[in-house]
């Protein structure tokens, strides 16, 4: 996905997304280093599966936990 840097307000800068210029305030921490107005960035999006199967695991135990807890009660 391409977005232009319309302009920087505070530690956001203001994007314009796809052919609509959908307007997203982003962080300017997480912009390449250098980039000024009028650039066009592109944005990669995708899911980290392995990731998410992770985390489903982690509250899974964490429920687990929970209900061991209360049983003992």
């Amino acid at each position: 996905m391409e977005a232009s840097i319309d302009r920087f307000e505070g530690y956001y800068a203001v994007l314009l997304v796809g052919e609509k210029e959908d307007v997203i305030d982003w962080p300017k921490s997480l912009l390449p280093m250098g980039a000024s107005e009028g650039d066009v960035i592109t944005i990669n999006i995708a899911i980290d599966r392995e990731e998410t199967q992770a985390g489903k695991k982690r509250v899974e135990s964490l429920l687990e936990k929970l209900k061991k807890k209360n049983q003992g009660k």
